[in-house]
């Protein structure tokens, strides 16, 4: 069973004759950014006035859910409009037949082992859609739905710039040998340093120079960040309506920040355990510190432009969307925990990143237009990546593909609430591992954690009342538990790749 829905033709061209002539979009998405690890949304420790400013400035929704659990397919289902059960992409492929796909030092030789499974030719994205709405079109920060030279990048998928990583394990290092500007690699003044590379033999782990080598002259964030302002100043200056995402990759680990955050937050915390490398990636002096940094630096980046929107004369005319791609990590030297990353949800490893818990798929989401969303509004509708799309056509008065998953929310974001249409439920599937399957209907919540191995084991929670998903009542409302089967059996199509079988 699809969910269709955009509005009408006629209630879509009100609305955006009451919103503007061809808006700018900027979609802003962090990289396993809990939905706790905001202010706005009830961080006690991180600090981001920015972020928070901007969701005073328009509208915070709270019940809005990320495409999967993980990078690579939360991305598909953003893009295209189609849910996990629909999407080509619905795991993590690395392609691990082309070779060596580990080494950067073998990826800087050969860029074909960079990137992930692809989109295939001709598929239907929101770049290609906003192309079609006459705007153009630009996605920095991080990609990875396409190797260099495949059928899924960028500039074959609907944008016209692209500035970045292809891929997303080279993301796995802030300090990449380079990275791609479109089609081209662009190289950069740093040195090869491997995934994973611990420090020097014999090196003190709780001396500052000893983790000197991790930190090199160029720092990709600051680079996405240029790229990006320097994208929104040439269509501003051209009067050009413009679409950009903005994919950082922060704060996904390896724990990486500038010096100024580190020390601002090693002030505030105090000593801590340095992080040896017992769960991956670079090894860390100030592990909370540096993860704080990281998203504080993003929030400063955020407050600078929106400061160049006023400055170029467009903040009223530019919708600003803000998300995370999935829950909070638990490798790396994140210590979700500690800081109530997924807060109100469970952080623990199994209840974010990885899973389909809340922690793990429930996202911060907010969106800001000065003049047209009221400043200070929270939002309980229920919604999911697969909206994104939808959302797009009615803002540009597009028709809407057919046969996608998502539902328009920009009646929420007008206040035009009696004309918001609203999901039956929502389906997600992850074929990692034991695979998952998950859905979200009214206030129910049901998931098959491990359903390779034991597809009858279903459990059902009242997420409005136990949002931390503890007391099973699977047993005592079989019919709910029979009508979520019939929504599971019915969304799921097979997949092109055998990989993502479930």
């Amino acid at each position: 069973m699809k969910i269709l829905g955009t509005l009408a033709l006629l209630s879509a061209g009100t609305l955006v004759a009451a919103a503007a002539q061809k808006p700018n979009v900027i979609y802003i998405l962090m990289d396993d950014l809990g939905y706790g690890d905001l202010g706005c949304y009830g961080q006690q420790k991180i600090e981001t006035p920015n972020i928070d400013a901007l969701a005073k400035s328009g509208m915070r929704f709270t019940q809005h859910y990320s495409g999967a659990p993980v990078s690579a397919p939360s991305r598909c289902v953003l893009m295209t409009g189609l849910h996990s059960g629909h999407a080509q992409i619905r795991e993590n492929d690395e392609l691990a037949y082309r070779g060596n796909i580990k080494s950067l030092k073998a990826m800087d030789a050969n860029p074909a082992l960079e990137g992930q499974f692809p989109l295939v030719a001709g598929t239907t994205t929101v770049g290609t859609i906003m192309q079609k709405a006459g705007y153009k079109t630009g996605i920095i920060g991080k990609w990875g739905l396409g190797f260099p030279g495949s059928t899924g990048t960028p500039e074959k998928q609907g944008f016209d710039y692209f500035y970045g990583y292809n891929c997303q394990r080279v993301a796995h290092t802030y300090f990449p040998l380079t990275l791609w500007e479109n089609t081209t690699r662009v190289p950069l003044r740093n040195t090869l340093l491997e995934p994973h590379t611990r420090l020097s033999q014999g090196a003190d782990p709780n001396v500052p120079a000893s983790y000197e080598k991790y930190w090199q002259k160029d720092f990709s964030n600051d680079l996405i960040f240029s790229a990006a302002q320097k994208f929104v100043e040439k269509n501003a200056k051209s009067k050009t309506p413009f679409f950009m995402m903005w994919t950082t990759p922060l704060p996904h680990v390896p724990l990486q920040a500038p010096k100024k955050w580190v020390d601002y937050y090693h002030k505030k915390f105090g000593d801590e355990k340095p992080y040896l490398g017992g769960t991956g990636y670079f090894q860390c002096l100030y592990p909370r510190a540096t993860y704080a940094a990281m998203v504080s630096y993003f929030d400063e980046q955020v407050g600078e432009l929106m400061a160049q929107l006023k400055k170029l004369g467009i903040e009223r005319n530019t919708l600003v969307i803000f998300a995370s791609d999935n829950g909070p990590t638990f490798n790396g030297g994140t210590q979700s925990p500690w800081f109530d990353s997924a807060r109100p949800f469970k952080s623990e490893h199994g209840w974010g990143k990885c899973f389909l818990r809340e922690g793990g798929i429930r996202v911060p989401m907010i969106a800001s237009w000065r003049g047209k969303i009221a400043p200070g509004k929270t939002s309980e509708h229920i919604s999911g990546f697969q909206d994104l799309m939808p959302t797009l056509c009615e803002l540009t008065g597009t028709p809407s593909p057919q046969g996608i998953d998502g539902i328009s929310f920009l009646p929420t974001l007008l206040g035009k609430k009696s004309a918001q249409k609203t999901h039956k439920f929502l389906y997600w599937e992850f074929p990692d591992g034991a695979g998952q399957k998950a859905v979200r209907f009214g206030k129910w919540k049901a998931i098959i954690p491990q359903f390779r191995k034991k597809p009858e084991q279903l459990f059902l929670y009242d997420i409005e009342d136990d949002p931390r998903e503890q007391c099973d009542l699977a047993a005592k409302n079989p019919k709910i538990v029979k009508q979520i089967r019939e929504f599971m059996e019915a969304s799921h199509s097979v997949p092109a790749n055998k990989k993502f079988e479930m």
